[in-house]
C-alpha cells in the first residue's frame, strides 16, 4: 500500500497546488544504484513535503528517460539541459545513491547558474559532489557523512558534520535514507526539505 501511494505521488497524481505556484526542480541522476528504495523513500519524502507546502514540483534527469524500477515508473518531466532557472523557486537533488566521483559538464553548469541567479539549492549526500565538483562550496559550510578532507572541491569549504547544513542558499544534508539504513544514522530527507521550503518563502 506504501509503494502504491508513492507510485501515485511520483506519477504526479497527488497534487495540493495550483497552478500559479511556485515550482520547484528536483534532479535526478538516471543511473541512480538502489533506485526503488530511494524513489520511495527520499525522492517521494522530497516531492510529498513540496507539494503540501504549496510547491508545484517538476522533475528533471539528464537523458528525460523515463525511470523504471520492478513496481514504478517516474516519467521526467523535462531534461536537465532545457531547464530555464529562471522558472524556479528552488532546486533539490535527491543522494540518489549516485557514484560521487563522476559528475558531469551539464550538472555542473547548471548548478553554477542556480548560484549566479541567488536561487537556493538542497543537496544530500551523493548531490553534494555535485555541488562540490562545481566550486560553489568554497567558503561554504556543508553536511557529508564522512569528511572528505582535501577531496577535490572540498579543500576550501567548512565540514559541518552529518546534518542538515545552510549557508546561504546552500543546504546540504550528509545523511540519506539509504545510508540512514545501513548505519542507523537519522535520515536527513524530510528536515533537508522542510529548509528548503523555509528558505523559498522567506525569500518572498
Amino acid at each position: 500500500m506504501k509503494k502504491l501511494f508513492y507510485l501515485f505521488l511520483l506519477s504526479g497524481i497527488l497534487v495540493s497546488y495550483s497552478k500559479d505556484s511556485p515550482r520547484v526542480l528536483l534532479y535526478i541522476e538516471d543511473n541512480s544504484m538502489q533506485l526503488q528504495y530511494m524513489l520511495i523513500h527520499e525522492v517521494g519524502k522530497m516531492r510529498e513535503i513540496l507539494e503540501h507546502s504549496g510547491f508545484q514540483v517538476s522533475i528533471a534527469t539528464i537523458s528525460g528517460e523515463i525511470l523504471k524500477t520492478d513496481s514504478m515508473t517516474v516519467n521526467p518531466d523535462l531534461k536537465l539541459s532545457k531547464v530555464n532557472i529562471k522558472d524556479y523557486a528552488g532546486f533539490i537533488m535527491p543522494c540518489m545513491a549516485t557514484n560521487d566521483t563522476i559528475v558531469t559538464a551539464e550538472e555542473k553548469n547548471f548548478v553554477k547558474t542556480v548560484i549566479s541567479q541567488g536561487k537556493p539549492i538542497a543537496a544530500q549526500l551523493g548531490a553534494i559532489w555535485i555541488l562540490a565538483k562545481a566550486g560553489v562550496l568554497d567558503g561554504k559550510k556543508y553536511a557529508l557523512f564522512d569528511n572528505p578532507k582535501n577531496e577535490s572541491g572540498f579543500k576550501n569549504g567548512i565540514y559541518s558534520g552529518k546534518g542538515v547544513v545552510k549557508d546561504g542558499n546552500i543546504i546540504t544534508s550528509g545523511t540519506c535514507p539509504w545510508m540512514a539504513k545501513e548505519t542507523g544514522n537519522k535520515d536527513g530527507t524530510a528536515e533537508l526539505t522542510n529548509t528548503l521550503v523555509a528558505v523559498i518563502k522567506d525569500k518572498k
